[in-house]
């Protein structure tokens, strides 16, 4: 049992990269569509390159959504309203009239006041004979309406309705026919004050029928049977082939979900395992150090995760908001932790993943893996926010060519052409604007280091460099001089310019710890090496390294830029104190005791920092050398590091090497300062 216990323990970090690919595939694979997969690729446009295809079964021919739409505005303009009477307000009005009609009409006698009575109360139902709407009622949609009494469901024209606005001019009309003409101002203000109205929507009925007209608003346009043809071989798919093949492909999907659903769970499980399984492979080949950072490769785990759950979700809401998502995001964030081809590897895997998703999965992919290549190469620092406006019009510009292109290809004219495609590129490119913040999230979640975070501690004021600029002020000139050296040569050969200057910057904070004992920090001619054996003095030298280690972590400098002070001296020698001690002690010399630990370097970045840290610092040693000479001397420096095998663990190339070599030489040819003489 200790020993299976044992052996659990030493396989730890495999079972944490199964898991990693196991708990990824399960969350895709929840939120993914598991229905069938229609077998046959179409493009509105195309020729049908598969051989003559018949229907496999009886399916319906769907509506587009505008097709959808204009039949929903046509339903909602010939919808009847309906409006509802207040029975009870036209009884408290007719009863009310007999008091107030005696206020107004007083003085009349008996006679002719009841023959006045009676005309006003003929007149008061004609006008509550339907109802009376409200005050500036302004009707919309059909003239033909319901109007509900209590129970009665009676179909009119709205303008048999009676207006408040309209009653004097009734009033007028009615009393120019009748004996009663004298009375006109009496009998105004009796029904000014009488009318009020009794109509109003009943938005609550309205509103159900509304829902129901548009529930029973037919999805389909006409009916394919079983066995006929849909297109034939080398024919070309047309508006009206390509609306019957997705109507297919859609039913075609929804009759698969359920059946077989083990079969396609494990389909789906083998290719999201297998996709994993292929960036796992590339991390391992190619950045080898990230596929060992577990941190990391959860922080590369989780975005693509994270952009699939949101596609999906998206894609349930609306499949036609699939260029919103600004997927561009991926390639920009990954390049501003580690590089632009890991960006642009990952980038393409997740769009490949999603093309099971998305309608259209050819167009797509194109699109998407097309504007990913462009956000790759076109940032170079993200950090300057008009590189990130420049490359979100790039992207912008790369879905809008081809959008272009394929409407002209599948409309074979541009007048199809929609702002609604173009509105949504926009946002996408807006959204990806968010890049920076995320990017400052991601630092704070997975304790990483970005561009931002190179540019914030590539300040000389900051604390660190401060101190070491007081304690140390001949450390501070060297790491300035590399610093110099190492971002010209990084950016000839298209290493991280940045980041390999914040990494000179600090590559010699150890010797804060004992800055007499390092050349450039002495101003007496006595050094305090003279007091000590040649492998006490390397001690010292090699501690650098150890102690820079330590106040990096104390100032919580990013584990990206304590790589520079571990692995800038590689597994080099103090070679001149290993020679003093080989004159004094030729036989019993103990090489470990004047090596530098390592490791050595393993990227551009850090092969680029031993180069120049090694040729600025031998380079003290020379007098008034010549051109010659002094490209002599570059090269015999490197060409040693070469020898000791330096830059084997490193992704740089022989002829990215004489690249460096030759910018060293253009930048040190004026200089010359003294320093302790390297032996031969």
């Amino acid at each position: 049992m200790k020993s299976f216990w044992n052996y659990i323990v030493a396989q730890q970090e495999l079972l944490y990269k199964s898991l990693l690919i196991l708990t990824s595939s399960v969350i895709i694979l929840y939120f993914f569509p598991l229905g069938g997969q229609f077998k046959y690729e179409f493009q509105k446009g195309m020729v049908w390159q598969y051989p003559d295809f018949y229907s496999p079964f009886d399916f319906a021919i769907l509506k587009t959504e505008s097709e959808i739409k204009k039949d929903k505005d046509e339903v909602l303009k010939n919808l009847k309203p309906y409006l509802r009477a207040d029975l009870e307000i036209k009884d408290q009005i007719l009863d009310k009239y007999s008091g107030e009609f005696i206020r107004f009409f007083g003085e009349i006698d008996n006679e002719k006041l009841d023959s006045l009575h009676h005309f006003g109360k003929d007149l008061l139902l004609e006008i509550y004979n339907y109802g009376v709407l409200p005050p500036n009622y302004n009707h919309k949609g059909n003239q033909s309406i319901f109007l509900i009494q209590e129970n009665l469901e009676i179909p009119i024209n709205v303008n048999e309705l009676f207006r408040s606005e309209t009653l004097f001019e009734i009033l007028n009309r009615k009393l120019l026919i009748s004996p009663f003409y004298n009375y006109e101002n009496q009998f105004k203000d009796l029904f000014f004050e009488l009318i009020s109205p009794n109509i109003s929507l009943d938005k609550e009925f309205f509103e159900s029928e509304i829902k129901q007209a548009i529930e029973n608003i037919s999805k389909s346009k006409g009916l394919i049977s079983s066995g006929d043809l849909i297109v034939a071989q080398g024919e070309l798919v047309d508006e009206n082939t390509f609306k019957t093949l997705s109507s297919l492909r859609k039913e075609f999907t929804l009759q698969q979900e359920g059946e077989s659903y083990f079969w396609v769970v494990f389909g789906y499980t083998f290719l999201i395992v297998l996709t994993f399984t292929l960036l796992l492979l590339f991390l391992y080949v190619y950045r080898y150090a990230i596929y060992e950072d577990n941190r990391k490769l959860t922080f590369i785990f989780f975005n693509i995760v994270i952009v699939i759950v949101a596609f999906t979700l998206i894609i349930n809401f609306n499949a036609e908001y699939v260029f919103v998502m600004p997927i561009c995001i991926i390639p920009l964030i990954i390049k501003a932790f580690f590089d632009a081809q890991l960006g642009l590897f990952i980038h393409v895997l997740t769009v490949l993943l999603i093309g099971f998703l998305v309608p259209n999965s050819f167009e797509f992919v194109f699109l998407q893996i097309t504007a990913g290549i462009v956000a790759a190469q076109s940032v170079l620092q993200l950090y300057r926010r008009a590189n990130l406006f420049i490359t979100v019009g790039q992207i912008f510009l790369v879905y809008l060519v081809g959008y272009i292109a394929f409407i002209s290809i599948q409309e074979r004219t541009l007048l199809e052409l929609s702002f609604t495609p173009i509105a949504l590129f926009m946002l996408n490119g807006l959204l990806i604007l968010f890049v920076q913040p995320l990017i400052y999230i991601y630092e704070r979640l997975f304790g990483l280091i970005s561009d931002i975070s190179l540019l914030e501690l590539s300040d000389t004021n900051s604390p660190l460099l401060k101190e070491l600029s007081d304690k140390t002020p001949g450390t501070f000139h060297h790491s300035l001089q590399v610093a110099n050296l190492a971002e010209a040569a990084a950016y000839e050969i298209g290493a991280n310019t940045l980041l390999v200057r914040v990494g000179a910057l600090y590559h010699d904070i150890g010797k804060l710890k004992s800055p007499s004992y390092f050349t450039e920090n002495q101003t007496a001619n006595v050094s305090p090496h003279d007091d000590l054996s040649p492998r006490q003095s390397a001690k010292i030298i090699i501690d650098h390294v150890f102690e820079g280690i330590l106040i990096a972590q104390k100032y919580k400098i990013p584990d990206r830029i304590i790589d520079f002070i571990r692995t800038h001296h590689g597994t080099s020698k103090v070679y001149y104190f290993f020679k003093k001690q080989e004159v004094l002690t030729p036989s019993i010399v103990n090489i470990e005791d004047f090596q530098y630990p390592g490791p050595k370097p393993f990227s551009k970045e850090t092969a680029i920092l031993m180069m120049a840290d090694s040729v600025e610092a031998a380079s003290k040693s020379l007098k008034v050398p010549s051109v010659s000479e002094l490209q002599l001397f570059i090269n015999k420096i490197i060409d040693g590091k070469m020898s000791e095998h330096q830059f084997n663990s490193s992704d740089i190339t022989f002829a990215e090497i004489e690249t460096v070599k030759k910018v060293l030489f253009k930048k040190l040819i004026n200089v010359y300062q003294l320093r302790v003489e390297y032996p031969e």
